[in-house]
């Protein structure tokens, strides 16, 4: 544990991206096993279940320190991290050594102490943290902190960990990226596979890693940055689930870009794959369809399901969209041209489209696989994206192959404008990290006749001066407070920019924006210039009006 939170401090201390690799090979290097795979496992964003309550624990360090529960909830909203506040209010500045007198390994903390916590009498739980918190020193107890509220992020994620491992393994990056992909447990075992030097064994269920896209600058038309237009393949960008489909040694899995195993809610689909040649995998996007793409809202009906009915199946059908190949017969194509794997993917695609109907190939948005297309003539197109149930175009390079991860130069989204709409800020909430200790979680709304009805949240597109801002008048005008969240004076007007808008049975307006933004604050309008529900329900899709 100490090794572990020396190597936290590190990260902690520095942005620089190179001081954090170094500081992570020299701790793969020297840790044991046990611990290395524990700290991969938490450091590449994996989590245990949450054995307790961030409630419980702020009573606890009132009770233990002798501090008002008002004092904990304020030194909580100052700081914006409740194991850094843990941490500072627990009365014992100093390690009094652990409870066997020796120092804990990672491993102990994670297997004896962090995992079980779930299982547990409140009591035991309660006295099994009090414990840790006085058997480690201060910088310990707040990685412990981190560790059982599950608020583990330190500007690392798994590619800085590949990294790492990779500098203190010497291993291809490339190797160690597609082993940590998929399912694998913090145990000495799959460490060792993990950082072997060659594969004692494959895993057919482990999907490669998933190959991201970056925004086209919006600023800048495609032309101005990408060259010709004819270099590029343009497909449609769907809204539904990124997701692997793979079908190996007899065994069909589905994996979400998250890294989800989502086989059980899809059950045609695993019929689909196993329709396929063994040692295939597909790369593509699992919609909601019926007689045409439906939207989002439908396919989040079956997740987070053990099974799914014959109702909902009926109600929410579905198609793998395949937009490209990335195995066939056992063989990895990621390294071949685009161009190639959507040959092959084409001829899988239709040697199959009669007994897997489920399967679609996501077409090119022309005519031609090649050339002949300009970029006006894809703007055109990218305009009819929103009519089409369509977020926009992607743009992959011909001749690009099958990367990992998001790098620059071959694949880009091209996403339509978003929709806009003026609206009046109603409530106020407290941000985290950094913005902890300012209100900059906002609440809209917009006009119902001579009311204001809550339309959205949003919390991102001012800047940091904005609001500052922004916090020092919702301070000055405020007219209720709900807990942590404060009502204003119906006073400021933002212009919000959103993805979508749905019908909505859940929201008191009857609609739901997707992925609202702050696009500006409009201090050139009053709360009289919003927008109605009647023109925000006028965006809604033809047929949610």
């Amino acid at each position: 544990m100490r090794r572990f939170a020396t190597l936290v401090r590190a990260l902690d201390q520095t942005t620089r991206t190179n001081d954090k690799v170094a500081a992570l090979a020299r701790y793969f290097t020297d840790a044991p096993a046990r611990d290395a795979a524990w700290a991969l496992w938490v450091l590449s964003g994996r989590r245990v279940r949450r054995g307790v309550s961030t409630r419980a624990l702020r009573e606890w360090i009132a009770e233990l320190g002798g501090w008002p529960q008002w004092l904990v909830e304020e030194s909580y909203g100052v700081v914006g991290d409740l194991a850094e506040t843990l941490a500072l209010l627990h009365p014992q500045t100093n390690s009094a050594g652990s409870a066997d007198g020796e120092p804990w390994p990672l491993h102990r903390v994670m297997e004896e102490r962090i995992v079980p916590l779930g299982e547990l009498d409140e009591g035991v739980r309660r006295a099994v943290i009090e414990e840790s918190w006085v058997a480690f020193d201060s910088w310990q107890r707040f990685v412990f902190n981190k560790l059982i509220t599950g608020a583990f992020r330190l500007g690392v994620g798994r590619r800085l960990c590949v990294r790492g491992l990779a500098e203190a393994t010497g291993l291809d990056p490339l190797v160690l990226a597609h082993r940590l992909t998929g399912a694998w447990s913090p145990t000495v075992n799959d460490y060792n596979r993990i950082v072997a030097s060659e594969d004692a064994e494959t895993d057919p269920g482990r999907p490669y890693p998933f190959f991201l896209a970056h925004p086209v600058d919006p600023e800048r038309p495609p032309g101005e940055t990408l060259g010709d237009a004819g270099d590029w393949h343009a497909e449609w960008k769907w809204d539904g689930i990124r997701a692997q489909l793979l079908h190996r040694a007899e065994q069909v899995v589905i994996w979400s870009r998250g890294e989800e195993l989502i086989t059980p809610q899809f059950p045609e689909l695993e019929a689909l794959g196993a329709q396929l040649p063994t040692g295939t995998v597909l790369d593509g996007e699992v919609l909601a369809w019926g007689a045409q793409v439906l939207p989002f809202a439908q396919l989040q009906r079956r997740l987070n399901r053990r099974r799914v009915g014959a109702r909902l199946r009926r109600e929410v059908p579905v198609r793998f969209i395949a937009w490209d190949l990335l195995e066939l017969g056992g063989r990895d194509l990621r390294t071949h041209p685009l161009e190639e794997r959507r040959a092959m993917l084409r001829e899988l695609v239709e040697s199959h489209e009669a007994a897997a109907p489920t399967l679609r190939l996501s077409e090119a948005v022309t005519d031609a696989e090649s050339g002949g297309v300009s970029w006006s003539e894809l703007a055109a197109l990218r305009d009819t994206a929103r009519e089409r149930g369509v977020e926009g175009l992607m743009l992959k390079r011909r001749g690009s192959p099958y990367r990992q991860g998001r790098p620059r130069g071959d694949w880009f989204k091209w996403k339509v404008d978003p929709l806009r709409i003026d609206a009046v800020l109603m409530y106020a909430q407290r941000g985290h990290g950094r913005r902890a200790s300012l209100y900059s979680d906002y609440t809209f709304g917009v006009w119902q006749g001579q009311e204001l009805v809550p339309v959205g949240k949003a919390y991102s597109g001012l800047t940091d001066a904005e609001i500052r801002k922004v916090d020092r008048w919702v301070r000055d005008h405020t007219l209720e407070r709900f807990g942590p969240v404060r009502s204003v004076k119906p006073e400021l007007v933002f212009e919000l920019a959103f993805d979508g808008v749905r019908a909505s049975s859940r929201h008191r307006s009857g609609i739901a924006l997707r992925f609202p933004r702050m696009a500006r604050w409009r201090t050139d309008k009053g709360p009289d210039d919003a927008d109605s529900l009647a023109a925000v329900r006028a965006l809604l899709p033809q047929s949610e009006r």
